[in-house]
């Protein structure tokens, strides 16, 4: 995961976007007409049927994974699409509609922001509900509609889209030369914050903070020891550190997965009792390392009383 936010940010900082995007595509929907046009077929000739399919239609996304692991997931993905179809069809159909409403909320709070990245709405195998990926080189902002039924099917969109934007337009202007943990507490509690200003009656399912279920309740039951631990490992550069704090990948059974979330959630918050999220924003490597290094050591010391 930390590669993956490392890699976008330093695409966007390198000015890897620049000229303005054609309008956001949708093939998601594509993914619905293969998988009822194989539905006869052998679930070998399928999944190869529909994987050549995603290949054509998104080569730069697809092509991330090793040929076996892709069948494995196009695999899962036709196996399990029966109980998202309704709520993906409704992602998809809508998604143009969505993302111009939340496009122009969003601008209501940034005006000067411009998006030039390129918009996608994909069927991602599982991957993500949405965020940034550096494909060929060139930072592209991916949505995918089956996490995002699988996770919120009848709830607010706002947040996630917010949360998404907010992460393209806040690495436009922040750069580190190294992306340890605080930089991913900070990118990610950020823009969880920013999500939660522009929708203040947004539920923590909503803001991405109740995945997997009952992360963030299970954090707090936790506070003293997960402040303890991300005090402990903020200049860290591991990759497997940050696996443990922002993914469903970690092996640490004492502490919730996917934890970095809500402390960065937490930090940022803290931050915005005296600065305005505009200035959050503007901060600097050097300021924002401060910031959430004072910040961690106020909380850690405050979960201990």
């Amino acid at each position: 995961m930390l590669k993956l936010v490392v890699a976008a940010i330093a695409a966007i900082a390198a000015g890897a976007i620049q000229a303005a995007e054609p309008a956001a595509r949708n093939i998601a929907a594509e993914f619905v007409t293969v998988y009822d046009a194989t539905a006869s077929l052998p679930m070998p000739a399928r999944v190869a049927a529909m994987r050549e399919s995603l290949m054509a239609q998104y080569p730069e996304f697809y092509s991330r994974r090793k040929p076996a692991n892709l069948d494995k997931h196009v695999q899962r993905a036709v196996e399990e699409f029966p109980k998202i179809r309704s709520a993906y069809l409704d992602k998809a159909q809508k998604f143009g509609a969505t993302l111009d409403q939340h496009m122009k909320t969003f601008n209501a709070s940034f005006p000067h922001y411009q998006n030039t990245t390129p918009i996608t709405l994909v069927h991602s195998l599982g991957e993500m509900d949405g965020g940034p990926r550096e494909l060929n080189g060139k930072v592209h902002l991916v949505f995918g509609a089956d996490m995002m039924a699988e996770l919120n099917p009848d709830g607010n969109a706002a947040p996630l889209f917010h949360h998404e934007l907010f992460h393209i337009m806040h690495q436009q202007n922040f750069s580190c030369e190294t992306q340890p943990v605080w930089a991913a507490l900070w990118g990610e509690g950020l823009a969880v914050y920013a999500s939660q200003v522009l929708n203040p009656r947004a539920n923590e399912k909503e803001l991405l903070l109740d995945a997997p279920q009952g992360m963030a309740e299970a954090t707090r039951a936790k506070l003293p020891a997960a402040w303890a631990h991300a005090l402990s490992v903020l200049d860290n550069t591991d990759d497997k550190v940050a696996l443990e704090m922002f993914t469903m990948s970690g092996k640490d059974a004492t502490l919730p997965v996917r934890r970095g979330y809500y402390l960065g959630y937490l930090v940022a918050k803290e931050a915005g009792k005296t600065r305005s999220l505009a200035e959050l924003a503007a901060l600097d490597c050097k300021q924002a390392r401060a910031l959430v290094t004072d910040t961690v050591r106020k909380l850690t010391k405050e979960a201990k009383s």
